[in-house]
């Protein structure tokens, strides 16, 4: 028997663990509380082969949503675990502004099992150093840093650098998101060794319109990785869609 068990059960009952949702005491640490677990739509196959877009229905391997016939993504696909709803909206709310981090190991968790097979490293998107000093952290480097224990990839931190401050992209039209964050990143200058034919796992919170993704997607290519998949804990899908 443990020796720590006496100490650990008392812990439990002076803090039991929470559901990450609504904060209702649960069984154990990142379970949600039936009410939140129905309420979030997890995401997976079948979807678009372009952009991970989820289908109502199989159609087919390689099919394509309109989006990606119309414009091929400069990405392999936005691996999302979840839809962005309430529940994931909370939980993101909690660890980027409420400094809730063990929200990041709840994410990382549910992101995990979309890891595709022969991916070799991740990259969170990084904060400008004004951001990062403002808020103490880099919430995509936490999470990845919960995928990596996950999965045992190794998370590399200083690949990709946000150079340029800018403004938060909420209330902005695609046009207006991809010109505000057009150069500002750029690769450190060992980047092209370290990626060259690599399929790199590029880690966020939430997708929105993609032009975060987008431009460190393209940015990571011409570095010379072969593959960046965008991984993250919530996808704003049409019928969710961000004011």
């Amino acid at each position: 028997m443990d020796p720590r068990a006496p100490f650990l059960r008392l812990i439990d009952l002076a803090l039991p663990p929470r559901c990450p949702g609504c904060g209702a005491i649960v069984e154990a640490d990142h379970r949600f509380c039936a009410i939140c677990w129905d309420s979030l739509q997890f995401l997976g196959p079948p979807w678009c082969a372009g952009c991970n877009l989820p289908f109502d229905y199989d159609r087919g391997e390689g099919a394509r949503c309109g989006e990606c016939l119309a414009h091929s993504p400069p990405h392999d696909g936005v691996r999302a675990a979840v839809a962005y709803g309430d529940v994931a909206r909370r939980l993101a709310l909690k660890l980027k502004y409420g400094g809730r981090l063990a929200a990041a190991g709840t994410m990382a968790r549910a992101m995990a099992r979309l890891v595709p097979e022969g991916a070799d490293m991740l990259v969170p998107v990084p904060l400008h150093r004004w951001r990062l000093w403002s808020r103490g952290f880099n919430q995509a480097l936490l999470i990845a840093r919960g995928v990596a224990r996950q999965s045992g990839l190794p998370v590399e931190v200083d690949l990709l650098r946000r150079v340029r401050a800018t403004p938060k992209l909420q209330g902005l039209g695609r046009r207006a998101r991809a010109k505000v964050v057009a150069g500002a990143f750029a690769l450190t200058p060992d980047a092209p060794a370290r990626l060259e034919g690599k399929t790199v796992l590029l880690v966020d919170d939430v997708h929105t319109s993609g032009a975060t993704g987008d431009a460190c997607a393209r940015l990571l290519k011409r570095g010379g990785a072969s593959r960046v998949v965008l991984l993250c804990w919530a996808r704003v899908l049409a019928d969710n869609a961000l004011d």
